[in-house]
């Protein structure tokens, strides 16, 4: 047991796991995210730990698939000794009834960690998400004005858990009889040091938390604090629990100060990124969102090359060599190649109906190159896109664990790659999730660096 821990984590996908990584790392906290949960010899190789998180996959699980999965790993979080476990989620709360159930998770949850309230904070304003009087709205990329969530651009068309409402609360009710009790905006704003919403006789079992902005997050973090203070306790939500929870670690000095000294940070901005530039980047993609297709345009005006493969040419790994041999020719050249399987919803390949297997199949094929184009070209940073692609990918490199370098865009950081014994082990890679990013996101990635805004 590692009495310096402050949190352990699941992560409900491979990508929005990294954006955990994030928040906590740019406040000076040691964390490292592993892919499998750790044993202790591994845990033991990253002296002066605070944070850990084990990379998961039940945002597309049944709940059956949810009940097998879900138990064992919290209760290795448990076994931790954190006294924060947090069960991260997607901000856009891509769930419904029959797959990636937030429902399912919290009773599971609530069967291993106990009955106590359980707080739920979706909103993260450094990315986007916002939650006013209970009703989710998120940004398309970084560079659109907020949309309410079922009029979302993307999550209103989601091919697999289209968002059709935005209120949480009703969303959340078709998935568990749990009750909901939501901590609105004004609440939050009338809210003193002393106030705390799960105080008396009524003790709710899941507590929304609205998450309008970032002077809301020490209110918040001060009552998760409150309730951690009782016992391990099981949180969910976006990152925006960890920004939270880092304001309050700050209140309460649970942040040694040193740890965040010579960081060049704000209380709410990345750090000055410690990566320089490179010449040439690898990307492959699987996203099908609008907001990738976007910054692969951006990236081919300045000079990017593309790639395209039909899905279903990748899933049954026929033209792998005709891929590779393009993209040797073109990395000989000195450009950089983006790979990608869609280019957006309009795109006539996202049509393609790919199942389960054959979708598996197309992200191992995407590894597959990538491990090859950097074990040819010697080349030692990559982008990854789509957050299913990203764990299929990162398995197929043989990733043990990753750690944070430095800032790219709010929620997809630069990686450190440990693969002991594999071509990626020591690369930096970014695993990007479709929404993420502004347009020019890969020229950030090629700098190393976000651009000022």
């Amino acid at each position: 047991m590692n009495h310096e821990l402050l949190l352990a984590y699941y992560g409900d996908d491979f990508t929005g796991s990294t954006d955990v990584m994030e928040a906590l790392s740019k406040a000076g906290l040691r964390t490292v995210l592993f892919l499998k949960p750790p044993t202790i010899s591994q845990l033991a190789r990253y002296p002066g730990l605070r944070a850990f998180g084990i990379a998961g996959g039940s945002r597309t699980m049944s709940p059956e698939e949810m009940e097998r999965a879900l138990p064992p790993a919290f209760k290795a979080l448990r076994s931790s000794g954190a006294p924060i476990i947090h069960y991260k989620m997607c901000s856009t709360f891509d769930s419904s009834p029959n797959i990636g159930s937030i429902g399912r998770a919290i009773e599971i949850g609530r069967r291993v960690f106990g009955d106590r309230p359980t707080p739920l904070m979706v909103g993260a304003p450094v990315i986007g998400r916002y939650v006013a009087f209970g009703n989710l709205f998120a940004r398309s990329g970084l560079d659109t004005e907020p949309f309410r969530l079922d009029r979302h651009p993307t999550m209103s068309r989601h091919p697999v858990t289209p968002m059709q409402e935005a209120d949480i609360r009703l969303i959340l009710a078709e998935q568990t009889q749990l009750p909901v009790v939501l901590v609105d905006v004004l609440k939050l704003e009338s809210a003193s040091g002393q106030w705390s919403v799960v105080s008396g006789q009524s003790r709710p079992p899941i507590v929304l938390f609205d998450t309008l902005r970032e002077a809301h997050l020490p209110v918040i973090g001060r009552e998760i604090g409150r309730l951690a203070a009782e016992g391990q306790l099981f949180v969910l939500g976006s990152s925006g629990v960890e920004y939270a929870l880092v304001e309050h670690w700050r209140e309460t000095g649970a942040i040694n100060t040193a740890e965040e000294e010579g960081r060049g940070e704000s209380r709410f901005s990345p750090p000055r990124s410690p990566s320089s530039a490179v010449q040439q980047l690898i990307c492959v993609s699987g996203s099908c969102s609008p907001v990738t297709d976007r910054q692969i345009a951006r990236a081919i005006d300045h000079g990017f090359a593309e790639i395209g493969a039909g899905p279903e040419l990748l899933a049954s790994m026929a033209p792998i060599a005709g891929v590779l041999q393009r993209a040797r020719t073109l990395l000989e050249q000195q450009r950089s190649v983006v790979i990608h399987s869609s280019r957006g919803p309009d795109d006539a390949r996202y049509d393609f109906k790919l199942g389960g297997e054959k979708q598996s199949l197309l992200c191992d094929s995407l590894g597959r190159i990538l491990e090859t184009l950097l074990g040819s070209s010697g080349l030692r940073r990559a982008v990854v896109c789509g957050g299913d692609t990203s764990m299929h990918v990162a398995r197929g490199l043989g990733v043990e664990a990753l750690e944070y370098v430095g800032p790219i865009a709010p929620g997809s950081p630069l990686c450190k790659i440990h693969a002991p014994g594999r071509i990626a082990d020591g690369c930096e890679i970014v695993f990007k999730g479709g929404q993420v990013g502004r347009d020019h996101f890969f020229l950030d990635v090629l700098q190393g660096g976000p651009r000022p805004t």
